[in-house]
């Protein structure tokens, strides 16, 4: 059986003091912002879309074709990583389902039954078509 025992202590050194804290240096407000997160994810199948909404109040629309043809697993993408491509499914596509992924993500199973594309949060959000946001139309963008 192991005992606990209290280890030395320096001369001179009270219990719990540490060596001496330098102040720290003030922050960039800039990078005081939590992380953008999505809130809810509605399907609108009479417009084929899907509406996110996210924490910092904006809310965009994707079409199923568009979402699909963005899929970011390497099945889609290949795996070199460095750019993605738009590729059009080969017919029109529904969400089968939509989980979340851990606090970061969420993962859309399609009628065409591919499933493996992790959707990130960030990736979703560089996505979004709407006039605010401008996403990509089609052709390809540069991973970060």
């Amino acid at each position: 059986m192991l005992a606990s025992l209290p280890l030395p202590r320096p001369a001179g050194k009270r219990p719990g003091a540490g060596p001496a804290r330098r102040p720290m240096p003030p922050r960039d407000p800039s990078q005081n912002r939590e992380p953008i997160t999505l809130t809810e994810v509605r399907r609108l199948p009479g417009e084929r879309k899907l509406r996110l909404t996210w924490s910092d109040g904006h809310s965009g629309e994707m079409p199923y074709d568009y979402l699909r043809g963005w899929c970011p697993c390497a099945g889609c993408q290949g795996h070199a990583g460095l750019t993605l491509e738009f590729q059009p499914p080969a017919e029109p596509v529904t969400p089968s389902s939509i989980t979340p992924v851990g606090n970061y993500a969420i993962s859309i199973a399609w009628s065409d039954r591919h499933s493996t594309g992790i959707y990130r949060f960030e990736y979703l959000r560089r996505l979004c078509p709407c006039a605010a946001c401008g996403g990509p139309k089609s052709g390809e963008i540069a991973v970060e």
